[in-house]
């Protein structure tokens, strides 16, 4: 499933190649990837341009000319840019053509992903994500205040989207090692240091993991020419051994999400 880092690097990978460019005309294969009227969407969307490219959590957000198109990719949704006469795969549920003859097609095998149209600058919809990793408001007050009392294990917090916005699986695993915490810690038991260490953990992961592209792993790439290389940098995440002491690394249930951790350097 795409994290924060992954849907960065499509969010800037799309800046890149279709700023600026007109939809034309759009066809829509499967009707559920849309949670409003097709013919609406259509319309809404047909003859806008993409102005803007923003990402809050797992969220894209496209900005056109006076609306904003959101879109979640959820386990494998993924985007192309190709050339109209490119054959159509199967599992392709959405097509923008865009003014210079490319089209902007949304793949989606398990087809999870869903498109909304919102208004332009208005996101109250995300009131209940929590903040942005690297914003402000991520600081040790608010950790301090959201675990409070808090009995859930520390890898199950930092996959709470209302905690703060981004984080899922592969990267909760990581930021746990590298901030020396077993994952099955009791938020409400963390010192004020280790509060302090997942806030330089979380913000370090990422940004090494922004940096790389993302990480491709198993069914996930983000199809657009861009190769994330975080994989080559992950600490314990499906790893058999601790790249720290060597030891051989564990693999539990946490919250229900496969997780890894090393016994010895996460006592």
């Amino acid at each position: 499933m795409p994290e924060l880092p992954e849907v960065e690097t499509v969010v800037r990978t799309l800046e890149s190649r279709i700023k600026d460019r007109k939809i034309s005309d759009i066809e829509i294969l499967y009707s559920n990837i849309v949670d409003c009227d097709n013919r609406e969407f259509i319309e809404r969307l047909k003859g806008q341009s993409f102005r803007n490219f923003k990402r809050r959590g797992k969220y894209l957000l496209f900005e056109m000319d006076d609306i904003t198109l959101v879109s979640h990719l959820r386990m494998e949704g993924k985007y192309y840019i190709l050339p109209s006469d490119t054959p159509r795969d199967k599992h392709t549920h959405v097509i923008f053509r865009l003014d210079d003859g490319m089209e902007l097609r949304y793949h989606d095998v398990r087809k999870f992903g869903r498109m909304e149209l919102m208004p332009l600058g208005d996101y109250k919809v995300f009131k209940d994500l929590g903040p942005e990793p690297f914003s402000d408001e991520f600081n040790i007050e608010y950790v301090k205040s959201f675990m409070k009392k808090l009995k859930q294990p520390i890898k199950q917090v930092l996959l709470r989207q209302d905690f703060v916005a981004g984080i899922g699986n592969i990267y909760a695993d990581e930021v746990c090692f590298m901030a020396k915490l077993n994952p099955l810690k009791e938020a409400d038991k963390l010192s004020l240091k280790e509060k302090q260490s997942i806030i330089d953990a979380t913000r370090k992961i990422l940004s090494e993991a922004i940096e790389a592209g993302g990480t491709t792993i198993r069914s996930y790439t983000s199809s657009l020419g861009v190769t994330g290389r975080f994989q080559q940098s992950l600490n314990v995440h499906t790893k058999e051994y601790c790249p720290k002491c060597n030891s051989q690394i564990k693999k539990i249930r946490v919250a229900g999400r496969g997780t890894y951790y090393c016994p010895i350097c996460q006592k």
